[in-house]
């Protein structure tokens, strides 16, 4: 009977473990989403609050922190125009988030529309109950790239 009784106990509690790292999983790939929609609408507000202090963001031309990143959606000289997200694939391990996407993004470049296929990876931590973008890193790749899972 206590083999039974703790055999259910450890069902019941990886059930619930599974739930909630799917759940969390969840929420970040939402987050991760909202952010390329909030780039393609410049709302430099929430993506201010997104964004933590001492994010970096590594592109194609160089990288810089949170300030710049945001000069540069705000002004449009980079404009996130529409981002198509392939795959996704995400690792939470404590209080951090790892996000990879592979993405056709859509831009405004300098004066140029451009389209190129990239596979992002975000870092996100989570501080007093929020999630914060620490790093995102563009890495050009072939449309053939594939996400290992």
């Amino acid at each position: 009977m206590k083999t039974s009784i703790i055999g259910l106990l450890f069902i019941i509690s990886a059930q619930w473990s599974f739930a909630q790292n799917s759940a969390a999983e969840q929420e970040i790939i939402q987050l991760s989403k909202d952010k390329w929609q909030w780039m393609a609408d410049k709302n430099v507000d929430k993506l201010a609050t997104l964004f933590h202090d001492e994010s970096k963001f590594v592109h194609m031309s160089g990288s810089w922190k949170k300030a710049r990143e945001l000069e540069i959606i705000e002004s449009g000289s980079i404009w996130y125009k529409n981002t198509i997200v392939h795959d996704t694939d995400v690792e939470i391990i404590e209080n951090t988030a790892v996000v990879w996407n592979r993405i056709t993004l859509e831009a405004h470049v300098r004066g140029n529309d451009v389209s190129n296929e990239f596979t992002t990876t975000e870092v996100y931590v989570k501080i007093d109950g929020n999630w914060k973008l620490l790093d995102l890193t563009f890495s050009s790749v072939r449309d053939t790239h594939t996400i290992e899972h």
